[in-house]
C-alpha cells in the first residue's frame, strides 16, 4: 500500500524544525506504529490460536491476516461503528425507560 499525505507550509517548516528529514521521520512513525499494532495481533493470535486448537501460523504477516478472517481483531473503524451503534442502543433504552 502506498499513502500520500500533504502538508501546510507551515506544517512542513514545523516538522523541519524536529526532524533531520521530514519524509524519513514519517516513514518511521507510520512503520513503527504498525510494528506495534502488529505485535499485538501476534499476541492475540497466538491465544486464539492456542484456545482454539488452532495451527499458529509461521509468520506474523500471516498472523495478522488470520485474526482478522477469524474476526479475532476488527478495524478501528469498525470497533468505532460497533461503540456507536452500542451508545445509541443505551441513550434509546434510557429514554423508552424515562418515558414508560
Amino acid at each position: 500500500m502506498q499513502y500520500q499525505i500533504t502538508l501546510t507550509a507551515a506544517e512542513d517548516a514545523a516538522l523541519s524544525f524536529v526532524a533531520f528529514s521530514q519524509d524519513e521521520w514519517i516513514q518511521n512513525a507510520v512503520h513503527e506504529r504498525c510494528r506495534i499494532a502488529i505485535e499485538e495481533i501476534v499476541a492475540i493470535t497466538v491465544q486464539k490460536c492456542l484456545e482454539t486448537g488452532t495451527q499458529i501460523p509461521g509468520s506474523k504477516d500471516e498472523m495478522v491476516t488470520l485474526a482478522f478472517a477469524q474476526g479475532w481483531v476488527k478495524t478501528a473503524a469498525q470497533r468505532q461503528a460497533e461503540a456507536e451503534g452500542e451508545a445509541a442502543a443505551r441513550a434509546a433504552a434510557e429514554a423508552a425507560a424515562q418515558g414508560a
